[in-house]
């Protein structure tokens, strides 16, 4: 396999703290659907998920994240935990209806904003920096209802609002704020195949682009507000997080290179193009025609220049190949492309993780940050997420559960690849591990764990650090490895 990709080979065993940058941010990521919990707590509204998951047949297990993992009453703990590992920040996103719970901005809800006032004043108290996600999916219930959400333009003002509200009420100690969490997953899981909220997919052909569409102007109204109002007394920095697995043509054919390039068009191109070059990539308008919806001159000026630094989260790579593809939803069928994870005779691209998508290739995330920097002028990166899941098992023996040495091989991996991408000239800035916690899975609900910290969900949600998570301590306080579960 080696031999045939020229790339797998060359990520060193071992990795240590020194291999990065001074400077280098080191932290751990969440969200707050995920984790928070209190749904009906401090005067938060409901969001599209409180209620797309209230339909039990829309989670894998039937659960929903009104209590989630606690982190509403517990952040305290958990801050403890991130500071005790010692990782320098935390990425974690706010709520949009626990600061306006209709979403409109008629009304600011206090108890949102102490809480998150709290949360950054103990980040802060404990030495962890925050970086803060404006938008991670938990859009307020009544922009949907009143206006179709994503679907219309008015939600860019909402947004905007939102946005300055936060910059306003938080910026004298935010200085990494990220405006929306992967828009691609929103705009194909939510209005294409519809297994994420809001569950549209009846017009699978256009609702996608729509929604991409509005995020994008969404993130540079919010961005173009904190350049008008706040970046010169608050000195903080804005971005954007999108998903790419990066795509490896899975033959020397020139068809299937040209179909790996397209898949990176439609996953990265689709919102940095816009952003660095003025428009949708070309492939995109030639395959989507009028289904893809235009920019006037007033929006790409909007849009140009609107990030300070691009953010990647990256899980894993597939072999691509050019084939008609009838089978899935518009966005896969018209990219004429097959994800591919088995290599000829049934060899595996990499070790496979639990969820069925997600294969152990290093390498990978070094190539994304190199196609980045190479075609987007070598922007500021931060690595917003990587990791990987392990089933939800019964076992009797909690030692057992923490023993996650799959996990450990995973971070070694990837966290070199990232120190040699930096090598080849790539301007990686930060790394988060995804995530702090186990926590709630969106449509996989609870049957899947991706946290360095185990959560016990039959025992009051009681946390206890995976061996990744003491893997992860050692790292970064150069010391060496330790099979024990004790944080220091």
């Amino acid at each position: 396999m080696a031999a045939r990709i020229g790339i797998c080979d060359g990520v060193p065993e071992e990795v240590s703290r020194s291999d990065f940058p001074e400077g280098f941010v080191f932290g751990v990521a969440t969200s707050a659907y995920q984790v928070e919990g209190a749904r009906k707590e401090g005067g938060k509204g409901d969001s599209i998920w409180d209620f797309f998951s209230e339909k039990k047949e829309n989670i894998m297990d039937g659960s929903n994240g009104d209590v989630a993992v606690d982190q509403y009453h517990r952040y305290k703990e958990d801050v403890e935990l991130i500071a005790n590992l010692g990782f320098g920040a935390y990425r974690f996103s706010i709520s949009w209806p626990r600061i306006f719970p209709d979403g409109l901005g008629t009304k600011i809800n206090e108890d949102g904003i102490a809480y998150y006032n709290n949360l950054i004043d103990f980040l802060l108290e404990k030495g962890v920096q925050p970086y803060v996600t404006l938008y991670h999916w938990d859009l307020p219930y009544n922009l949907h209802e009143s206006m179709g959400g994503w679907l219309s333009e008015k939600i860019v003002e909402y947004f905007a609002l939102y946005a300055e509200t936060c910059f306003a009420k938080f910026g004298d100690r935010v200085k990494h704020w990220i405006t929306i969490n992967e828009p691609l997953q929103t705009a194909v899981n939510g209005y294409g195949v519809g297994v994420f909220a809001p569950g549209r997919y009846e017009n699978s052909s256009f609702e996608p682009y729509l929604a991409a569409h509005h995020q994008l102007l969404a993130h540079a109204a919010a961005a173009a507000v904190y350049k008008k109002k706040f970046k010169a007394t608050q000195g903080g920095q804005v971005g954007l997080v999108l998903d790419c697995e990066w795509a490896e043509a899975f033959s020397d054919k020139l068809q299937d290179k040209i179909a790996a390039e397209r898949r990176l068009d439609f996953q990265l191109g689709w919102f940095l193009d816009p952003i660095f070059f003025g428009n949708y990539p070309a492939v995109m308008h030639e395959r989507l025609g009028d289904k893809l919806p235009k920019f006037s001159d007033a929006h790409k000026e909007l849009l140009r220049n609107s990030l300070d630094f691009v953010g990647l989260n990256h899980y894993t790579t597939r072999f691509i190949a050019h084939t008609q593809n009838t089978k899935e939803i518009h966005f896969y069928q018209v990219q004429e492309m097959d994800r591919i994870a088995n290599w000829e005779a049934g060899e595996a691209i990499g070790d496979r993780a639990a969820s069925e998508w997600l294969y152990i290739v290093p390498w990978g995330i070094r190539k994304v940050l190199n196609y980045i920097a190479k075609k987007y002028r070598n922007p500021p990166i931060y690595v917003t997420e990587n990791g990987m899941d392990d089933e939800d098992i019964e076992t009797a023996a909690l030692n057992e559960a923490l023993n996650d040495q799959k996990r450990v091989g995973y971070f070694k991996g990837y966290i070199a690849a990232v120190a040699q991408a930096i090598r080849d000239g790539a301007d990686v800035r930060g790394y988060f591990a995804w995530s702090l916690l186990d926590n709630f899975e969106w449509a996989q609900g609870y049957t899947k764990r991706f946290g360095l910290i185990y959560v016990d969900y039959k025992n009051g949600l009681a946390r206890h650090p995976k061996s990744s998570a003491i893997w992860f301590s050692r790292f970064l306080k150069g010391g060496k490895e330790d099979s024990s579960n004790e944080v220091n």
